[in-house]
């Protein structure tokens, strides 16, 4: 069964930058799922982030768009979601998330319900 599992999180000062990496099990290209960022701020429900289909379209939230940047390794089969200018409000644990269909409903990008495969999470905490 295919997993995923984060790293890269850490503690920055706002207007700083991280790059969260979510590594890929498996044989199967990276473009064989549709994937997805959360995250999950403290006291908050969780959000879509990001997500990316396996033809390469991406749906980015209103609150990140601009600011962070979803890509791919197809050699290494591993997600990256770079964080430019963060801010306090960025601060929380982000997930990765996997559905092994290719081409979800786009609209189904951000919804935690389409992702039945999940990582562990990385933290992430930005101070003002």
């Amino acid at each position: 069964q295919v997993q995923v599992v984060e790293s890269g999180g850490g503690s920055v000062q706002a207007g700083g930058s991280l790059r969260l990496s979510c590594k890929i099990s498996g044989n199967k290209a990276r473009s064989s799922y549709s994937m997805a960022w959360f995250r999950q701020g403290p006291g908050k429900e969780r959000e879509g982030v990001v997500g990316m289909r396996g033809d390469g379209t991406t749906r980015y939230s209103d609150s990140v768009k601009g600011r962070f940047t979803i890509s791919q390794d197809n050699a290494n089969n591993t997600l990256y979601l770079e964080m430019n200018t963060l801010v306090p409000e960025d601060t929380g644990m982000y997930y990765c998330a996997l559905e092994p269909r290719a081409l979800i409903f786009f609209g189904g990008l951000l919804d935690a319900q389409y992702y039945p495969t999940w990582g562990q999470g990385t933290h992430v905490t930005v101070s003002s």
